[in-house]
């Protein structure tokens, strides 16, 4: 089997496109499209549903895509190795992240690395589902990192970037906007602000609701975590978020309840550490945070 063939199969994988991919790969639509025939017929299964609009892996090609990118990647590192890539790094780097918060210099590290490696290609997006969709995503390769804030599965390895402690956000006329402290039983009663379901610090908390069999009323439900305080201030409801956001308006009030603190991490997918150019990013970023 040609590893060629299996650079075709994961481009246009990545890209959902033969088009798309045969662009990337600098070659013609019909040899990428001979290629991905002549690999399904050396395997015997067929890897894509091919239409007009768009590629869908089939379930045989969910299978094979992770175990494809690990080939690719201990070539890649062969070759890196032996001294046969005179021009540095090259590959792509996806990478998923929070909306609208800044936990680390995500954009500093990036614009760093792409100057020292202008080889790599940097994909950078974001999930309308949180930590939970990134968890997925990285679980089916669709990202090699991510900053996640849920504890990831076996398999995979992730590095703490920052913790930070839950408090409760009061609009200024609330009863209870003068205490020094506040129990997660004190606020069941309001209204509350929260992100969508599947954002790290909404899962984690609910956890801890359920633990003490509290029960609440969601009014408002935002899909940046910043936005949160905003809507507190202008009185529709309370919040607990992790103390990392501008709170300007509202009460930020300590919890008297023990909350373990909102945990932000870098998670790498299972095969994405062993790639060269996504190793070489992963260890600038923990070594900075490090430091």
């Amino acid at each position: 089997m040609e590893t060629r063939l299996l650079e075709y199969f994961v481009t246009v994988a990545d890209e959902r496109s033969v088009t798309a991919a045969s662009a990337r790969l600098f070659a013609a639509q019909s040899t990428v499209s001979a290629g991905l025939q002549s690999l399904e017929r050396d395997l015997g299964v067929r890897l894509l549903d091919r239409t007009t609009k768009a590629v869908q892996l089939t379930p045989a090609g969910e299978t094979l895509l992770p175990l494809a990118r690990t080939v690719l990647d201990d070539v890649a590192a062969v070759r890196l190795v032996a001294g046969e890539s005179g021009t540095g790094l090259r590959g792509r780097i996806r990478i998923g992240t929070f909306a609208g918060l800044r936990i680390i210099d995500l954009p500093g590290f990036l614009g760093d690395f792409r100057r020292s490696h202008p080889l790599v290609d940097i994909r950078l997006s974001v999930s309308p589902t949180g930590s939970v969709g990134l968890l997925d995503d990285l679980q089916r390769d669709r990202l090699d990192l991510a900053l996640t804030a849920v504890t990831p599965p076996p398999g995979m390895s992730a590095w703490e970037l920052g913790a930070y402690p839950y408090v409760a956000l009061l609009p200024p006329d609330h009863e209870r906007a003068a205490h020094r402290a506040i129990a997660l039983a004190d606020l069941s009663g309001d209204d509350w602000v929260d992100v969508l379901p599947g954002y790290g610090n909404r899962v984690q908390l609910e956890t801890e609701l359920a633990r003490r069999g509290i029960t609440r009323r969601v009014s408002a439900e935002l899909g940046e975590l910043p936005d949160v305080p905003r809507y507190v201030a202008a009185g529709l409801g309370v919040a607990v978020v992790p103390d990392v956001v501008d709170t300007d308006g509202c009460v930020a009030v300590p919890l008297s309840d023990p909350v373990p603190p909102w945990t932000v991490s870098l998670t790498a997918g299972r095969s994405a550490a062993r790639r060269p150019h996504v190793r070489a990013l992963l260890e600038a970023i923990v070594a900075t945070r490090s430091a």
